[in-house]
């Protein structure tokens, strides 16, 4: 097997803990002391962590970079990523091996693709190639979605493996047109389920429907930034944005609608107006397992799966951008039961969040000049 760290030909810049200008600190939460430590800053904006098997990172930067961060405290740039429309949230976005990663090199990457006849539109796109000392190889895209819009907005681009093989993939409502979420010939405002090649999986609900595409999973979701499959249930959660309130936290089931534009707790941004006139439920469409409302705008999720540490253990993670926290979730029988707010303001924008192979918490925060910080629980 070639380890990631060897090869690299790629300009390798030496870094440390020490050189970020933070030091690791404490906090203690409702049920434990944890820390929390830089690993490195200075990321542009970064927008997707992905943790390896020998503890090192892939790291995107929504300019159009893709980083290796090392064990040993080096970066490396990887070369041949494809060419992005680096506007607003648009860009480089997200990064997800293969789980036969170390056997196989693969990588999966999505970004906003530019449309060849008209560079102001953009598609989200999905693109898979070879990680080989430090370039990527025999990239190319194997799924980009249905239609071309205005640049900038809702992208979604979350990537999750359900334990079939098959590959997760959320695209949001792109901004400008709220109820192409609601229309199942449009790939916008849907999770998607795809092979690992990009083709729609064989038994998704509506591959025999003829006005439907093929790849749709769910529907009615209007930005999925936080994407998280349960490796004992097989549950897929997923976190949305709202418009001014209305974030949520979802349990995706296949073929199910999940309301928006039609339903929404949250508000417009410019009139201040509810959307969809008010209406919160609908009997044909799923209602959400939390609203935030104020909301947090979620973007990263996770679960603790084992006792590292100790009483968080089943809880999910979700990340904060606006409100720049962690937001731990617990559940009892199936309901959520009590939330806790972790690291408020201490680290900045949480765009993404992970556990590693040593059971640690990362993190990445989204700022032009972002960090990648570990969290870790202090034993008593």
């Amino acid at each position: 097997m070639v380890k990631l760290a060897q090869g690299f030909i790629a300009l390798t810049i030496l870094i440390s803990s020490i050189s970020t200008g933070w030091a690791s600190e404490s906090v203690r939460t409702e049920y434990l002391s944890i820390g929390y430590e830089p690993i490195y800053e200075g990321l542009e904006h970064p927008w997707s962590l992905a943790v390896l098997s020998d503890g090192s990172f892939l790291v995107t930067e929504r300019p159009g970079r893709l980083k290796h961060i090392s064990i040993e405290g080096e970066i490396t740039e990887i070369a041949g990523v494809p060419t992005v429309n680096a506007f607003n949230q648009g860009g480089l976005l997200e990064v997800l091996p293969h789980p036969n990663f170390d056997d196989n090199r693969i990588i999966y990457l999505t970004y906003s693709k530019p449309d060849p006849a008209n560079s102001g539109d953009t598609a989200t796109a999905l693109a898979r190639g070879f990680l080989i000392d430090g370039e990527l190889l025999a990239l190319e895209d194997i799924f980009v979605q249905d239609r071309y819009s205005s640049p900038g907005r809702h992208y979604g681009s979350k990537l999750a493996w359900m334990p079939d093989g098959t590959l997760l993939m959320s695209i949001g409502d792109r901004g400008t047109n709220p109820p192409r979420a609601q229309d199942l010939a449009d790939h916008a405002g849907k999770l998607l389920r795809l092979t690992e090649l990009g083709e729609p999986a064989p038994d998704n609900p509506f591959v025999a429907d003829s006005l439907a595409m093929p790849e749709v999973f769910s529907w009615g979701n209007r930005n999925i930034q936080g994407l998280y499959v349960d490796p004992e249930t097989s549950h897929i959660w997923a976190t949305e944005h709202g418009p001014r309130g209305g974030d949520e936290l979802n349990w995706i089931r296949a073929g199910t609608n999940y309301g928006w534009p039609v339903v929404s707790l949250g508000r417009d941004y410019r009139t201040q107006e509810q959307f969809a006139n008010g209406q919160r439920q609908h009997p044909d469409m799923a209602d959400p397992y939390i609203d935030w409302t104020p909301g947090i705008a979620p973007s990263g999720l996770t679960k603790i799966t084992n006792d590292h540490f100790g009483p968080w253990q089943g809880n999910l993670i979700a990340g904060g951008l606006r409100t720049q926290q962690l937001r731990r979730i617990v559940f009892e029988n199936g309901e959520v039961v009590h939330q806790e707010e972790i690291l408020r303001d201490r680290l900045g924008r949480i765009r993404d969040v992970r556990i590693g192979p040593d059971s640690n918490l990362y993190v990445i925060t989204d700022a032009p000049s972002g960090a990648l910080f570990k969290i870790f629980p202090i034993k008593q």
